[in-house]
Parts: C-alpha cells; sequence; structure tokens
C-alpha cells in the first residue's frame, strides 16, 4: 500500500469496511462512515464529542464492560470481544468490538476501536437483562463459569444461575445447545 503525499490516511479512515472509533477518556474523537451506518447516524456530529455509553444498552453495561477493558489488555494493549450494543434507533444488535489502547497502562487514554455488526449472522433474540447479554457472550467465547466470573467479578455459582436462566429462556438443555441457539438467533 502506498503511503506519503499520493496517499489520504482520512480518506482510508472513512472509506474502511468496518466500524473504526478514535477514541479519549472513553469519548468518541472521530468516527468513520461504516460506523455512521451500523448504528443509525446521519452525521458524525452524533457521535464526536459523546460518550460511548451512547452505544450501550445500559448504563450498567457501559461501566462493567469498562472495567473489564480494564484489566483484560494484552501486553500491547489490545482487547476484543462480542457483545450486544445499541443502535441509535433503540435497536439491539450483536456486535464484535475490538481495539488498542495506545498506552496500556492508561486503557481509556486513548485508542482506536473497530465494530463489526455480526446482526447477519446472529439476532438478538429473546429479552434478555444486561448480565444475562454479558455471560451470554462470555459463554459464545467458551469460557467456563469460573473464568466468566473472573472477568465479571462475580462469584462461578452467580454464573450458573443465570446460564439456567438462559436455558430456560432458549428452551436448551445443554450449554453446547444454548450457545448454538445463541449463536443462531
Amino acid at each position: 500500500m502506498a503511503s506519503g503525499p499520493d496517499f489520504d490516511f482520512r480518506t482510508a479512515f472513512d472509506q474502511a469496511p468496518i466500524g473504526l472509533v478514535i477514541s479519549r477518556e472513553r469519548l468518541m474523537i472521530a468516527c468513520n462512515q461504516e460506523l455512521l451506518a451500523m448504528f443509525g447516524g446521519e452525521s458524525t456530529a452524533q457521535f464526536v464529542g459523546r460518550s460511548f455509553e451512547l452505544l450501550y444498552p445500559t448504563h450498567e453495561e457501559f461501566e462493567r464492560t469498562g472495567a473489564r477493558i480494564t484489566v483484560s489488555l494484552d501486553k500491547r494493549g489490545y482487547y476484543a470481544d462480542e457483545r450486544i450494543m445499541k443502535r441509535l434507533s433503540g435497536e439491539l444488535f450483536w456486535c464484535h468490538v475490538s481495539g488498542r489502547a495506545l498506552d496500556p497502562k492508561r486503557p481509556h487514554a486513548e485508542g482506536i476501536w473497530s465494530f463489526e455488526d455480526l446482526s447477519a449472522k446472529r439476532k438478538v433474540g429473546t429479552e434478555l437483562t444486561a448480565r444475562e447479554r454479558e455471560i451470554a457472550a462470555l459463554l459464545i467465547e467458551g469460557l467456563t463459569s469460573k473464568r466468566i466470573g473472573q472477568k465479571l467479578g462475580i462469584s462461578p455459582r452467580t454464573v450458573d444461575v443465570y446460564r439456567a436462566r438462559l436455558m430456560r429462556k432458549y428452551g436448551a438443555a445443554t450449554t453446547p445447545e444454548l450457545v448454538h441457539k445463541l449463536l443462531a438467533g
């Protein structure tokens, strides 16, 4: 790929095939056209200068995800997960989020984040609580109750209670069946 005077990085950012956001202290300071389309925005003014909280189903999910990112960054400052996000219309959808904190010692200081809409592959089905959405996302990643509990700061037994609720809501007899149904939407 060419660089230098003939290559316009701003155009590349704006036209990237995934949603991109540059952040500072959990505020969106720049976003691209794909992010606008994904979240139902008409102009960058709807996002720039606003908190990422705008994109979360609840305030609690925004806070818990921020805390999880802080403790889950790898040595180079990278983080990725799949979670339910919220369009400006209020519609919930599954989204793959990955990004990098530019300074791993200050996870929210500055970063670049990508968003991929998974709704064509995975639908948000049964009405779930915020905690159920978090646990569902971590079950899809293949984590055990112990690991989920560690990530969320709750006991493995509490995770099991939420897993049982999810299994009832989705009519699943086993965890693999639940994961299959979550993935199928």
